[in-house]
């Protein structure tokens, strides 16, 4: 079984986001990048299931600028096999991300398809779903596990309510959540031999596909900060200053 896996490339989570000055966007230059972390969750998925004899291959597949070989380099040194980079630099939305995976995944011919729930700096989540829908393949998302036995695999999602618990026939695509799993550290090892695994660099031109932005950023904004909280003596106060200060009650 062949695991596809899409990772994309965004500013690391520890990183405070700031606005450029003209508001035309996030501040990128000299800003510490990374593998965005539901993704890195989905490659983790992915190499376990490899491990444990479930699957013979795992691909990860990025699409962006040159950049994003470091990212694919990462997901190589937590254990994927190979790594494909669909390289652009047109600004990717999620159509346009889920069209170039579906030309990737008509060349590759994965068993299933494991991405991020969704992307830290945009929050879409919607590639998944489009991908799905456009390759005409049974989805779950939000998945916190998975059990594959032979072409069925059943995965637990987090809904409102709880949990939901789906059966899948392969072939199919599974969106990670949060808790699924905790993934490894790419040891210093396994960096030095992702050096050496296949990383292959072909034009988004070359798929056919249409990747123009369908929407347009009119402005970036700071949130407004927050005031201060003030203390009260007590519960009579509390609901004093509610009522006639606040006037939400």
């Amino acid at each position: 079984m062949k695991i596809l896996v899409p990772v994309k490339r965004v500013v690391d989570y520890n990183v405070k986001v700031r606005v450029r000055g003209d508001g035309s966007g996030v501040e990128l230059a000299g800003v510490k990048m990374a593998i965005n972390p539901f993704d890195e969750i989905a490659v983790e998925e992915a190499v376990r299931l490899r491990e444990a004899s479930m699957a013979t291959e795992v691909v990860a597949v990025s699409c962006g600028p040159t950049a994003c070989q470091e990212t694919l380099r990462t997901a190589l040194a937590m254990g994927a096999d190979r790594a494909i980079l669909v390289e652009t630099d047109t600004e990717l939305q999620p159509l346009a991300v889920a069209k170039l995976l579906k030309a990737v995944a008509d060349k590759e011919q994965p068993d299933l398809v494991i991405c991020g729930k969704q992307a830290i700096d945009d929050d879409a989540n919607q590639t998944g779903q489009i991908l799905a829908a456009l390759m005409g393949r049974g989805q779950a998302t939000f998945a916190s596990k998975l059990v594959l036995s032979g072409q069925t695999l059943e995965v637990t999602r987090e809904v409102d309510g709880g949990l939901e618990t789906l059966a899948l026939e392969l072939p199919a695509v599974v969106t990670a959540d949060l808790r699924l799993n905790e993934p490894r550290y790419a040891t210093l090892p396994n960096i030095m031999k992702a050096k050496k695994k296949p990383l292959e660099v072909q034009p988004a031109s070359a798929l056919g596909v249409d990747v123009a932005p369908r929407l347009r950023h009119t402005r970036h904004a700071e949130p407004e900060a927050r005031k201060a909280g003030i203390r009260v003596a007590d519960v009579a106060e509390l609901v004093s200053r509610l009522k006639n200060e606040a006037k939400v009650i």
